[in-house]
């Protein structure tokens, strides 16, 4: 029961990580570019790839589906530097702007990538 507690406690202190992803397709060089409030969630995006249930990006999923897995990278590109200043910080807002950095920067449309 303590160990029960003690990861309980573990948990609510790790620190959640955002930041801006990359899902590479290797076989055809297309990449999809994220940004998420919890990196964690990339566990989430494979695991709907794996079962064919990822609707945000109908593209990738048939790639995912064609190529399989192994096809595929997923990359951190940037993590969220939260800033620590007297004025109050918008993390969503700040999220956003990384990501469309990095949207203009890799330009993932069309054959590119699975950017719309």
């Amino acid at each position: 029961m303590e160990r029960k507690k003690e990861l309980k406690e573990q948990f609510k202190e790790t620190e959640v990580e955002a930041g801006v992803f990359q899902i590479k397709n290797n076989r055809t060089d297309r990449i999809l570019i994220g940004s998420a409030a919890n990196l964690k969630i990339l566990n989430g995006i494979k695991f709907m790839l794996d079962t064919n249930s990822y609707m945000p990006n109908r593209e990738l999923q048939a790639d995912w589906n064609e190529f399989g897995s192994d096809a595929f990278t997923f990359e951190i590109l940037e993590k969220l530097q939260k800033k620590k200043q007297k004025k109050k910080f918008n993390e969503m807002e700040a999220l956003l702007e990384l990501e469309k950095k990095w949207v203009e920067r890799l330009q993932p449309y069309g054959e590119r990538g699975y950017n719309r």
